[in-house]
């Protein structure tokens, strides 16, 4: 499989370490490190084609000698390192929270499996985080009550899939940057990401789906690149004075603003965008919401507009409420009726607590609980107006 042309600062692709990362080295520097271990050129083929053509773990690639193999654990490190995992009791959702060997900060990944009757069948896909914590401060949501700690290297974006996709029969096809953190926040790797699953690990540039709060620059941005990734705004309600009070971003870039980078995408890509929404009782889930988001999203008619409806997962410290299923389903309606397509999630991995930055909130209490210590990335929740 061909590769993607090194990007600048290659050479330093990875955890921050200033070594190479197993999955943010390119192949001419694997091919580099091969013939500096003088080892023969064939080698870093065998070792290429097994990370990314066949997806293996170093550990099992046997065509590789088992000495060599020892050499590169230590020379191509992974850049995080598994400290939780939590499995649903169907075992087709599956979380972990990682620590990144590059300063510790701790972030999340979720795969999520569809298989068919042969288990080896079937596909999966696989949400991956873009930062450690977030600085969008949206009220209903465990990562951004958190804060912000660092954007995440290419490479340790990079890992989260090939990791998942070691612990599947099925074969990853879909990749979501819907984890913690605002992908176009951190656009440089995020899209450097994109190339590489793109470009090495062969997934459809359809298959990738960036979402965002709503970062305008960001998607004008995305909107120039040269691969038609998926587009997803989280919109989560028709009225600024409503969306400002659960989304701060939106007092800087308001939703008028905002559906018009939107639609500039879907111009220029030719591609249905979808636009999600948590349901909030009684904060976005009136009648009067549903019949304004429907007149919003109709404007988009030439390439059509999706509503991914979210049930909220509700989040311990977090005074944000679930709207019921009744409300869902009447709202639902409603978008139907007004012209809009419109869907709503059945959520996975309730049971584990597989919404973003819910482990790493999990895990902290129960750190807290055994010291006595309360970490200092906790912050307390912010009250939504009604």
């Amino acid at each position: 499989m061909s590769s993607t042309p090194e990007p600048p600062g290659a050479a330093r692709l990875g955890s921050g370490t200033g070594s190479l990362d197993r999955y943010g080295a390119t192949r001419g520097q694997i091919d580099a490190l091969i013939a500096a271990m003088g080892e023969p050129p064939y080698r870093a083929h065998q070792l290429w084609d097994g990370l990314w053509s066949r997806r293996a773990r170093l550990a099992d690639l046997t065509d590789v000698p088992a000495a060599l193999r020892d050499q590169l654990e230590t020379a191509l490190p992974e850049a995080l390192v598994e400290r939780a995992r939590s499995i649903a009791d169907d075992e087709l959702t599956v979380k972990w929270l990682w620590e990144c060997v590059s300063g510790g900060a701790q972030v999340e990944t979720v795969l999520m499996r569809y298989p068919e009757r042969d288990a080896s069948r079937g596909r999966a896909t696989v949400c991956v985080s873009s930062q450690a914590g977030c600085a969008m401060a949206c009220t209903f949501c465990a990562t951004g009550q958190a804060g912000f700690e660092r954007h995440l290297s290419t490479s340790e974006i990079v890992e989260q899939v090939l990791r998942a996709s070691h612990e599947t029969p099925q074969r990853v096809s879909n990749v979501v940057f819907m984890g913690m953190g605002e992908p176009l926040a951190n656009y440089d790797a995020v899209w450097a990401s994109v190339e590489r699953l793109h470009g090495d690990l062969g997934l459809s540039a359809r298959h990738l789906t960036i979402s965002t709060v709503g970062v305008v620059p960001g998607i004008r941005r995305l909107a120039a690149e040269r691969l038609p990734v998926t587009l997803a705004v989280s919109i989560h309600a028709p009225f600024d004075e409503i969306r400002s009070t659960i989304v701060p971003l939106n007092r800087r870039y308001p939703i008028a603003e905002l559906l018009d980078a939107a639609r500039e995408f879907a111009a220029a890509k030719g591609r249905r965008i979808t636009f999600e929404y948590t349901m909030l009782e009684g904060v976005n889930d009136t009648d009067e919401c549903a019949r304004a988001l429907a007149a919003l999203l109709r404007r988009f008619s030439s390439t059509g507009a999706h509503v991914n409806l979210i049930p909220y997962n509700q989040t311990a410290g977090l005074v944000a409420r679930a709207s019921s299923g009744d409300t869902i389903e009447r709202f639902a309606s409603q978008l139907i009726a007004g012209g809009v397509n419109a869907t709503i999630r059945r959520n996975r991995g309730v049971s584990i607590d597989a919404a973003c930055g819910q482990l790493r909130w999990r895990e902290r209490d129960g750190a807290e609980a055994e010291t006595g210590v309360a970490s200092p990335s906790r912050r307390p929740s912010v009250r939504m107006a009604p």
